[in-house]
């Protein structure tokens, strides 16, 4: 559950589109690449990466230049880190953790799976909730939405895990 350097430098070049976006003009990667201390030649490769995914739009030319998609209030948190490299956690986190290839010894009564569920669950909900609309706000507004989102996360899912214990006779 690592974040790569794809991924955080992806999402700080996303930001830099965002705050392009509004005044409608679109940024180089010469421009990215300096407002976000990068090699020239790996924003482009950040860039390919999110042109690829959807996410900006590409022009040539004088005027040229990329933009992004859509509204930033549209693009999420979530989807941006699934363009960039994929889920923090997968579904089969546990199973491939077995050594030789084998499945994990603990596979059948895992004390572990609950906690990476849970946290799968909160992490990708916060993901889901964020935009990078919301990433142009001051640090402290970011930090009182992820508190927010985070909060209302965590009671929706235990929320549903008391639910299930109750089911289950727990």
């Amino acid at each position: 559950m690592k974040l790569t350097a794809m991924e955080e430098y992806g999402l700080r070049c996303l930001v830099q589109m965002a705050r392009a976006y509004h005044a409608k003009n679109p940024v180089t990667i010469p421009e990215i690449a300096e407002k976000e201390g990068l090699s020239t030649p790996y924003a482009g490769k950040i860039m390919s990466t999110l042109r690829a995914g959807g996410l900006v739009s590409s022009a040539r030319g004088r005027a040229g230049g990329y933009t992004l998609s859509r509204n930033p209030r549209a693009i999420t948190l979530d989807e941006t880190l699934s363009v960039l490299g994929g889920r923090l956690f997968s579904s089969n986190f546990c199973e491939v953790h077995g050594v030789n290839g084998d499945d994990c010894i603990h596979s059948h009564n895992c004390t572990l799976r609950p906690v990476w569920g849970v946290i799968e669950m909160i992490v990708g909900d916060v993901l889901k909730r964020m935009s990078l609309d919301d990433l142009l706000e001051g640090e402290q507004a970011i930090r009182d939405s992820l508190s927010h989102a985070v909060s209302e996360s965590m009671m929706k899912h235990l929320s549903r895990e008391s639910q299930q214990q109750v089911a289950a006779g727990i």
